[in-house]
Parts: C-alpha cells; sequence; structure tokens
C-alpha cells in the first residue's frame, strides 16, 4: 500500500493524473449537457461566455444580466466566441492544477520534503471539491492561483512579483483586500526595546510602532499592488464607466442576497427586505469580520500563509453570503497548514465528518424550501447558525493545535 501511494504521488504521476481526471470531467460534462435535463455546466459559465459574446461585438460585458465580475475575466474568455465553448472550462483546470503545483512550491520553501509536499498537495489535487468547481466553469480556481502565487512570491523573498499578482488578486475579486493587514505587519520593521524610564519608554514604544510602518518594503509593496489595481480600475472605468465600479466592487459592498445560504444573516436580511434599515443591516454585518479579521492580523501576522487562511475561513464563515463555492476560498489555504497541525488522524477526520455533517444538516430544510416549496426558511437559519459554530469550533482546534516550525524571512527586492 505504501509503495502504491509512493507511485501516485509521483510529481510527473500525481500532476498529470489530476490534469486528465479534470480533464475526463469535462468531456464528461459536455456530454452530460447535450444529452440530459440536468446540466453539468454551472450557470455562471454561460453568464461568463454571453459576457464574452458581448465584448466580441464590441460591447460592454454588463449588457448580460448578472455579470458582477471584472471585465478582465470576460476579456479572457472570449476565446469560447472564436474557438470552443470549453476554452474557459481548460482555462480553469489548468489553474486548478496550477494552484496544486503553488501549493508543492510553498511546502518546500516552508521546509517540507519533496515527497511530503507531494502527498499534501494532493489533497488538494485530488479533491473532488475543486475539481468539479473548475470543471463545471468555476473561476474560482483563477484567483486561488493568484493568491498562491503571492503567498509563494512572499516566502520566496520576492516582493515585486508577489505585490503584482497580490493586486491583480484584488481586482479580480475584492475579498483578498483583506490579507493587506498580515501582509503590512509583515513588512513593518521590527521595533527595537527601549532602556528608558517607564513614561519616556511608553511614549518611545508608540512613535516606534508607527514609524516601523515607514520603511522601502512596504512602501515599495504599496505602491506596485496599488498600482497594479489602480491601472486596471482606471482603464475599465475608461472603458465601461460607473457600471464597471458599481457591479464589480460596490455591488458587493452593499448586497443583500435574500435567498437561502450557509450565512447566519441571510434570514435577518430576507425579513427586513423591504425595511428602510436593509441597507444598513446589511452594512452591520462587515462589524464581526472587521474585529475577528484585526485580532487574527495581529496574533498570526508572523506567519502570513496561516494567518490568510484565518482570514479567509474567517471572513467566508461569517460573511453575510455564503455558498459552497466560497468554501474553495480557504480549502486552498489548507494545505499549507495540515503539515504544521498536531492533531491526531482521528482528530483530523473527526473535525472533518463534523464539518461535512453541518453541511448535511443544513442541505435538509434547503431541499424542501428549492424542490419541495416548503417554507422551511427557520430551519435553514437555524441550521447555518449551528454550522457556523461548527466552523468556529473547527478554527478554535486549528489554532490550538498549530505548530510553526519555522520563522519567516522578511521579503527581498528584486
Amino acid at each position: 500500500m505504501e509503495k502504491l501511494i509512493s507511485k501516485l504521488t509521483e510529481k510527473h504521476v500525481l500532476f498529470t493524473a489530476s490534469f486528465a481526471i479534470r480533464l475526463a470531467l469535462v468531456a464528461y460534462g459536455d456530454y452530460q449537457d447535450r444529452t440530459m435535463v440536468v446540466k453539468y455546466t454551472d450557470i455562471d459559465y454561460h453568464v461568463f461566455t454571453d459576457a464574452a459574446r458581448f465584448i466580441t461585438k464590441g460591447e460592454s460585458p454588463y449588457n448580460r444580466s448578472t455579470y458582477r465580475y471584472t471585465p478582465l475575466l470576460a476579456w479572457l474568455l472570449t476565446p469560447n466566441i472564436y474557438l470552443s465553448m470549453v476554452f474557459g472550462k481548460i482555462l480553469f483546470i489548468v489553474c486548478d492544477v496550477l494552484s496544486g503545483l503553488l501549493i508543492y512550491r510553498i511546502l518546500c520553501l516552508r521546509g517540507l520534503g519533496s515527497e511530503t509536499a507531494r502527498r499534501v498537495c494532493s489533497l488538494w489535487l485530488l479533491n473532488p471539491l475543486p475539481m468539479g468547481v473548475s470543471s463545471r466553469g468555476n473561476a474560482e480556481s483563477i484567483l486561488a492561483a493568484l493568491v498562491l502565487g503571492t503567498l509563494l512570491c512572499m516566502e520566496g523573498r520576492r516582493l515585486i512579483l508577489a505585490a503584482m499578482l497580490y493586486g491583480l488578486s484584488v481586482h479580480m475579486k475584492i475579498y483578498p483586500i483583506t490579507y493587506v493587514l498580515p501582509i503590512v505587519l509583515t513588512l513593518r520593521t521590527p521595533e527595537t526595546r527601549a532602556g528608558e524610564d517607564k513614561e519616556g519608554r511608553r511614549w518611545r514604544k508608540l512613535f516606534g510602532f508607527c514609524g516601523s510602518f515607514l520603511n522601502r518594503q512596504l512602501f515599495l509593496f504599496a505602491s506596485v499592488a496599488g498600482g497594479v489595481f489602480c491601472i486596471l480600475t482606471a482603464f475599465f472605468y475608461y472603458m465601461y464607466g460607473w457600471k464597471f465600479l458599481h457591479e464589480t466592487y460596490l455591488y458587493h459592498l452593499t448586497r443583500r442576497d435574500i435567498r437561502h445560504n450557509f450565512s447566519p444573516y441571510f434570514y435577518m436580511l430576507y425579513l427586513t427586505a423591504d425595511s428602510r434599515w436593509s441597507q444598513w443591516l446589511g452594512l452591520a454585518a462587515f462589524l464581526p469580520q472587521l474585529i475577528l479579521l484585526l485580532v487574527a492580523s495581529w496574533a498570526f501576522h508572523r506567519d502570513l500563509a496561516f494567518c490568510c487562511f484565518l482570514h479567509t475561513a474567517i471572513f467566508v464563515s461569517f460573511n453575510k453570503v455564503c455558498t459552497s463555492q466560497y468554501f474553495l476560498w480557504y480549502l486552498c489555504l489548507l494545505p499549507l497548514v495540515i503539515p504544521h497541525l498536531s492533531l491526531s488522524l482521528k482528530q483530523g477526520v473527526g473535525l472533518l465528518l463534523l464539518w461535512f455533517a453541518g453541511q448535511g444538516i443544513w442541505l435538509g430544510p434547503a431541499y424542501f424550501l428549492e424542490f419541495e416549496g416548503n417554507n422551511t426558511f427557520l430551519l435553514i437559519w437555524l441550521a447555518g447558525l449551528f454550522f457556523l459554530i461548527i466552523n468556529c469550533f473547527v478554527l478554535v482546534q486549528v489554532i490550538a493545535h498549530y505548530r510553526p516550525t519555522h520563522t519567516p524571512k522578511r521579503p527581498k527586492v528584486e
């Protein structure tokens, strides 16, 4: 059995098999779409393709209703119109496998042996969830590759490239903006102890803390990342105007999704949909996220990969909209954390089963609402609260059993 596992996790076997399986799923999806009533392809993929079709006609991608992404994504998928409808799916599965390669490289930089790193990254490459999501035509794999690329460059001390990838990732989807908190704390100049009286030491410490953010590396990262983001934003604003800003960014800040989802806020937003306070309640939902993200950043910024994992898990769990595809945002970072957990196999499997059980309990009333037409909104909300408790418990266990094994080096300027 050990020989079989070693053989399957050989680098060329693992990555070739991972890509081949995803390619087979794309082919099967095309067959199912043509022959069955229930379609394999994600509805979002048709939205992307329609937006790309508008671009090929010289029109705005936002002529397609419900397209709420950067125009860059629609531009990338114009070969769907010129070449083949499966081009986008191929792009997504390539990014999916590339994410696995980036995980492998990061793990090696963090001190794991090559064979152990391959076994850990197989948890992503052979995971049915990212396989299914990317082969169905969901674009989350592009963002996973950008985020992991940023972490790899930070780990490899390539600051300019890391900043470019980070600026691009924030442009593609806004949630990585939360990573700016641990990144800034990572790049600040270490403080030195002051040998003065207590009062003088307090003021010196305050000024030293503020001054620690004034250094070349932090200024360079902010300039490059901000420059990439602002250039892309300005260009697409010039092309598509206010509609671009609203649909790509502002809509997601003010969004109040009253359809059933995993969010603990959905039922409140559903009941207050017509209230004049609804907009403010939606914005207030960001407050718990902000507090928890600030605490996590200060406590764990010395291990950037772990801190970004916590950030993403907190952001998704406490977000006012939460669907299954959002789980990929932190699942792509989980392999970077697993090697440093002191959990036993039994404990790890137990937490995994508990996490799946929480989703299963939620899916019960959700099925009766969506397919049977029963009013189960209250049960869905209670199941969502229970799932939030499970997520919090799992995160607490991960934090309690996390054992960092190295001290990260400061990124260098190329």
